[in-house]
């Protein structure tokens, strides 16, 4: 893959996360139990310190990481997007983070999420963008099927959240021109 590009949407940047973007505020988000509820960074505590180093492995290897940022208040972080390549396969697996929670309800994240599987659905070196999501995360699955995703599986009990069973919920959008 090449280095992560920056992409754009109606209201959105979505740069290539740098240091500009390791920032206390960033830090709080990923501690923040509300932010990361859906997602498997709940389980731990996160520093500046394993950002950083976070971010030198994600810049030595094939993975693309965005930071999303509001075009009309330029450098204005409020979440992240990424993407992890099985390169062998052609296999794009996205996920995301809207961090700053004064920007939720605003479709903000619906439009981070399908800027992103679109851009990897039309490169030439994706043939499948894939993501995975708790059965109680409605707003996710939403998402899949806002972006042409369809739902591919579901795993009973994957998760443990506040202590009980819930399922994963897989979904892909083969690339343009694709076929199963």
């Amino acid at each position: 893959m090449t280095a992560t590009p920056t992409i754009t949407s109606e209201r959105l940047v979505l740069r290539p996360f740098s240091e500009e973007h390791l920032t206390e505020r960033y830090v709080a988000w990923l501690n923040d139990p509300e932010v990361v509820r859906f997602s498997e960074l709940r389980h731990r505590a996160h520093s500046m310190e394993d950002c950083v180093r976070h971010l030198a492995a994600l810049r030595e290897s094939d993975h693309m990481f965005w930071a999303i940022e509001l075009r009309a208040a330029p450098h204005t972080h409020i979440g992240n997007a990424s993407a992890y390549f099985d390169l062998p396969n052609r296999v794009a697996e996205v996920s995301i983070l809207l961090g700053d929670r004064a920007m939720r309800g605003k479709a903000l994240g619906s439009e981070a999420w399908c800027t992103v599987v679109d851009y990897l659905a039309t490169s030439d070196d994706v043939r499948m963008v894939e993501a995975g999501t708790m059965s109680t995360n409605t707003a996710m699955l939403k998402l899949f099927e806002r972006s042409g995703m369809e739902i591919t599986g579901r795993q009973p009990g994957r998760f443990l959240l506040d202590g009980c069973p819930v399922d994963l919920v897989t979904a892909r959008r083969l690339a343009d021109g694709v076929r199963p």
